[in-house]
């Protein structure tokens, strides 16, 4: 199995077009050594020529720009994604769809709560049928609803709910629903390797517990430093779990929650960009360094 990560970034991407928070000025300026970054996706292959790309990121166009195994290449119009998978409805997740208008199908996998949001409050589903023919490929919300999106016959896609909330234009915001966000995990059916893929995670639960478990690679929520971080930097009052995202550091945080399985590869995605973990020279990256934990980059490959 073949792992690209597209974007690691979270809404907004690294530097944010209208952020002047310490870490966005810096690189722009070149003070600080950190690597730019788009808004997250990651796409997964079998065969390194079809590719399933899980969340269509607003930068979706400038990642298949330098991921060539994306791009035209064996007809007048043609791609290497076979099939989308939505984790969520969220806007930083989705609006990618509409620069794939041009495609003839678009092989679409969410599930209900998702397709019903971008149905009926967003209507993105239905703005594309007058470009394209969006199919959609329902996704049940429990460990044994396995699927192998077109494309990747060979991987199984395990969907686990995880806690969070709807987008805020969902008409279920504050009344959430299984299904609003999942984590997958994903198994090379031929070697029987395993990543565990949550770019949005909040709460270790049993069921997130048994994924993590028996995944050889972990690639998961790495938003936010400190609970806290927006409020520190003057720009929002809600703390990262209020907003689905368990934070690094601190007590039960990310990196005490990764800590309890050394033997597995472990990889922060979805990187706010007041998270001063993108800087390269930080403490807070140095930490994380020393406790085996990679912080993904777009372009980014693994393999298991």
């Amino acid at each position: 199995m073949k792992i690209r990560v597209l974007g690691s970034a979270a809404g907004g991407g690294f530097p944010q077009w209208n952020c002047n928070c310490p870490m966005c000025d810096g690189q722009r300026k070149g003070t600080i050594n950190a690597q730019a970054r788009t808004q997250s996706s990651i796409a997964v292959s079998q065969d390194g020529i079809r590719w399933v790309v899980l969340n269509a990121s607003p930068d979706i166009l400038t990642q298949i720009k330098h991921f060539p195994a994306l791009q035209p290449g064996r007809a007048i119009r043609d791609t290497g994604i076979a099939s989308v998978v939505l984790m969520d409805a969220q806007i930083d997740h989705t609006t990618g769809l509409l620069m794939l208008r041009e495609g003839k199908i678009l092989e679409l996998y969410c599930t209900e709560p998702v397709h019903d949001d971008l149905s009926v409050t967003n209507p993105l589903l239905k703005l594309l049928t007058h470009y394209c023919e969006p199919r959609w490929h329902r996704i049940g919300f429990r460990p044994e609803d396995v699927f192998s999106p077109i494309g990747a016959e060979d991987l199984e896609f395990s969907p686990i709910p995880v806690s969070g909330k709807a987008p805020p234009y969902s008409s279920h915001r504050d009344d959430p629903h299984e299904g609003d966000n999942l984590g997958l995990s994903i198994r090379d059916k031929r070697t029987g390797k395993t990543v565990f893929y949550a770019p949005g995670l909040v709460q270790i639960d049993d069921k997130v517990e048994a994924a993590w478990q028996s995944a050889d690679c972990l690639l998961v929520d790495g938003t936010c430093w400190t609970d806290d971080e927006m409020a520190q930097r003057g720009i929002a009052h809600k703390l990262a779990r209020q907003m689905g995202h368990l934070p690094q550091s601190g007590p039960g945080g990310m990196m005490e929650q990764l800590a309890r399985f050394p033997d597995k590869r472990r990889v922060l995605i979805h990187i706010n960009n007041t998270n001063p973990i993108l800087d390269e020279d930080s403490q807070e990256r140095a930490q994380l360094t020393a406790a085996g934990i990679e912080v993904a980059y777009d372009g980014m490959e693994i393999e298991l």
